[in-house]
């Protein structure tokens, strides 16, 4: 995925910052994160998962 893609993306929900981290786009605020499929991130509420921090 393109970076500068990254830099004007914003969580749909809380319009945070979001990062990307492998195969997903995370929201820390919101604690949800979003698939990238074929490259392309999916930036719907309706397909955001609970994601928990393994850091």
């Amino acid at each position: 995925m393109d970076e500068k893609l990254l830099e004007i993306l914003a969580c749909p929900k809380c319009k945070g910052e979001v990062k990307w981290k492998g195969d997903k786009i995370i929201c820390p605020q919101c604690k949800k994160y979003y698939p990238i499929r074929e490259g392309i991130p999916v930036m719907l509420i309706e397909e955001a998962k609970d994601y928990e921090d393994e850091e």
